[in-house]
């Protein structure tokens, strides 16, 4: 009976399991081809051939997409605004969401709401107020303010997203390990750091990643913001690309810039990705 009921179990599970291969397969397929097209030809690309390598491999679409494309000014563009913007996010949104989770004071379930709230605000809706207010204030006039102005915009958008991740997770953190070093004498703020902190690492890790990932493939705000070659992120870079090759024709060198800006979030992914299921997991059960 037991071995019955486990049948039908994963049976109800098939279509699930069914789905997921699909979308594996999909996923793995598309990726591939757009490797290999990265080392063909565009001849061989526009001939279907781009999988068959007729006349070699051409690494050299890499250096000619590395250098006259300018994927690497892109590539450290969006390196620069990844890097700053996850970790001044992490600074503040860690303090901010260990005090809401640990802390009862008047006004503390309005900020988390409001936290919610804003985590629903479409970003369209206040682009263009922001574009008025940036251009009313001459902050898009150098390439270092424009910088500046997008990594600041890049830490606030992601500030509510980051409290409520954290503040979840710190929740699921039993007290009593910071009580226990308070009551050694160390302070609510030395147990933070040195207590809390090491707990909630795969949390941290889990939401740095997704704050990497986010501020690296961001699109719409870039697109308005980054107007000059020299301040483009990686997106807007291969928009940009994709225009011009209806006068350069050079889709080789295109597909190995696509296969540039993913490689960082796929090498991510690789490396944490037991840390970012950890994370997500032990965020929804309760210490």
């Amino acid at each position: 009976m037991n071995k019955k009921s486990s049948i039908i179990r994963h049976a109800r599970l098939w279509p699930g399991y069914l789905l997921l291969t699909l979308w594996v397969v999909f996923t793995v397929v598309l990726v591939g081809w757009i490797f290999c097209a990265s080392l063909a030809t565009t001849a061989e690309i526009f001939k279907g051939n781009a999988t068959k390598f007729l006349s070699g491999l051409h690494f050299e679409n890499y250096v000619r997409a590395w250098k006259t494309q300018n994927v690497s000014v892109f590539f450290a563009n969006s390196l620069l605004y990844a890097c700053v913007s996850t970790f001044l996010i992490l600074v503040i949104s860690m303090p901010a969401a260990y005090v809401l989770s640990r802390l009862k004071f008047r006004g503390n379930k309005l900020i988390q709401t409001s936290m919610a709230t804003a985590m629903g605000v479409p970003l369209v809706m206040i682009i263009l107020p922001l574009f008025g207010i940036v251009t009313r204030m001459g902050l898009l006039s150098t390439n270092l303010s424009t910088r500046l102005l997008l990594i600041f915009l890049n830490t606030g958008i992601n500030i509510p997203y980051t409290i409520i991740f954290l503040l979840s997770f710190f929740s699921t953190i039993s007290s009593s390990y910071e009580e226990a070093a308070i009551i050694d004498g160390c302070t609510r703020e030395k147990a933070f750091w040195k207590i809390m902190i090491p707990l909630a690492q795969s949390g941290i890790i889990t939401v740095s990643v997704f704050n990497f990932i986010t501020v690296w493939n961001e699109y719409f705000m870039s697109l308005i913001f980054a107007s000059g070659q020299e301040v483009r992120p990686v997106a807007v870079g291969l928009y940009s690309m994709i225009n011009s090759m209806r006068y350069t024709g050079d889709w080789s060198g295109l597909f190995a810039s696509v296969v540039l800006v993913f490689l960082p979030t796929f090498i991510l992914y690789v490396l944490l990705s037991n840390r970012i299921i950890a994370g997500i997991t032990q965020g929804g059960v309760k210490g």
